[in-house]
């Protein structure tokens, strides 16, 4: 019952604020008939008022959609912040360095010798990576949140990690006849690719041991 009456008055005073800025508005124009009616003008006061305010709305229409624009402009940016913070936050977090720093020293280059060989922490570890990648290759598709956002600061964990990993994707694509196996990951993997082409002068991957 509060929440109806509530916006009831809200209506009325829309209303009401209407009717009053719609008589201010007249009067003022009344008054400027007045003053050039004294200067000798013979403008008719209706199609005066019917120019001046066809043009204060089509002013009024314009201020409304710029408003509107950069409103819109300010969500997005918000929610590209949110995503990208979100993203931050995962890649970055205990259990995803730990998964790639075991990919980066655990992964043979020879999948097919690799495989036989990985033991169950190494195994969660590239599902964890590539669940990872797969999540945000899914959530930066259609250019939902830009690249040029993301790319700078999540680059290089894309590329190090696909550079161990790709090996043993192909390798399963192939051996498991499922083209899309992980296909949004690989995806992503080659945004990632030609955008370290396009904004980077080199773009080689390099290993240090003992690394942070």
């Amino acid at each position: 019952m509060k929440s109806i009456w509530s916006n009831q008055r809200t209506f009325i005073n829309i209303v009401v604020l209407t009717a009053v800025g719609f008589a201010v508005w007249l009067g003022l124009l009344y008054l400027l008939w007045l003053l050039l009616s004294g200067l000798g003008s013979t403008v008719d006061y209706w199609a005066m008022a019917e120019a001046l305010s066809t043009a204060v709305a089509a002013v009024a229409v314009l201020g409304a959609g710029y408003i509107a624009y950069r409103e819109r402009a300010e969500i997005s940016s918000s929610r590209h912040m949110e995503v990208a913070d979100r993203f931050f936050q995962e890649l970055n977090s205990q259990e995803n360095i730990e998964a790639r720093r075991r990919v980066y020293q655990n992964l043979p280059d020879d999948p097919q010798q690799g495989i036989s060989s990985l033991s169950a922490d190494d195994q969660a570890a590239i599902k964890k990576v590539l669940n990872s990648l797969d999540r945000v290759a899914f959530l930066t598709q259609a250019g939902w949140i830009p690249e040029d956002l993301i790319m700078p600061w999540m680059h290089p964990m894309i590329a190090k990690s696909w550079t161990k990993l790709e090996p043993y994707v192909q390798y399963e694509v192939q051996r498991r006849d499922e083209p899309y196996y992980y296909q949004h990951a690989r995806e992503l993997a080659e945004r990632c690719r030609i955008w370290r082409q396009k904004n980077l002068a080199d773009v080689e991957v390099k290993w240090v041991d003992k690394a942070l």
